[in-house]
């Protein structure tokens, strides 16, 4: 058995240091590894992705993240995964990690995502540059999420993105955004693999459980929509969610 920890969208800055990490040094008691689906950071500054490393960083556990959008808002994406990568913290973008539990090889493939909407309410690849610039940037990040959980050779798979894979984990936010906070092609990308499990964020007034059309477990772990610290999911158990830890 495998006990994964995650949470998304925790927006960290000076204010709130403190707040999880209670929770946080639990951990090995409760999961294994820690899994965050990104916006880490309010804003996306130094400062904060540094404030980010204190609160999350140093645990007993490994932690796992990708970047969300709230983290490229200042346009310095490469400084903040400098500063969590030197605080031991592995972020993935469109790549992968391996970690070893008890004798078992968890693989995590993962990458921030995009937009682009789902079957019937979709974005195309046509038009004007600018919408095939679009879209053309939501089927390369798929693509390459996809060839990235193909490439691992584990015991159980996780994908960890920012942007959503189905629109099921959507439900509660309004119709007119979908496009905006996911896409089918990361779903396609998910069922391209032996994928266990699919971890995203982002949608904070969303829904937690859906499925892709693949059959994949996914679970909008967004801190607003599970409000709590982290949920945990079991993995090479009868259910990866039997059962789940408080926390």
């Amino acid at each position: 058995m495998i006990r994964i920890a995650a949470v998304g969208d925790v927006h960290v800055d000076k204010d709130v240091v403190g707040r999880y990490r209670p929770a946080l040094e639990q951990l090995p008691d409760r999961a294994d590894a820690l899994l965050v689906a990104g916006d880490l950071t309010r804003h996306g500054t130094v400062d904060e992705a540094k404030c980010f490393a204190t609160e999350f960083g140093g645990l007993a556990v490994p932690v796992v993240v990708v970047l969300g959008n709230h983290d490229h808002q200042s346009d310095q994406e490469q400084q903040v995964t400098e500063v969590l990568t030197d605080s031991g913290i592995t972020v993935l973008e469109c790549s992968t990690t391996v970690l070893e539990i008890r004798g078992h090889r968890l693989g995590i493939a993962g990458a921030k995502g995009f937009g682009g909407g789902f079957a019937g309410a979709c974005a195309s690849n046509f038009g004007e540059r600018e919408m095939k610039q679009f879209v053309g940037t939501t089927e390369e990040i798929s693509a390459r999420l996809g060839e990235a959980l193909r490439s691992v050779r584990c015991d159980a798979l996780v994908a960890l993105t920012h942007y959503s894979p189905v629109p099921d984990t959507l439900v509660g936010e309004p119709l007119e955004i979908y496009a905006f906070l996911g896409c089918y092609q990361l779903g396609h990308a998910v069922d391209s693999a032996p994928t266990a499990l699919a971890l995203h964020g982002h949608a904070h007034h969303g829904s937690e459980r859906g499925r892709t059309p693949g059959g994949v477990p996914v679970r909008n772990v967004a801190h607003p929509v599970i409000k709590q610290a982290y949920n945990v999911y079991q993995l090479l158990s009868e259910s990866v969610d039997a059962p789940l830890v408080p926390a």
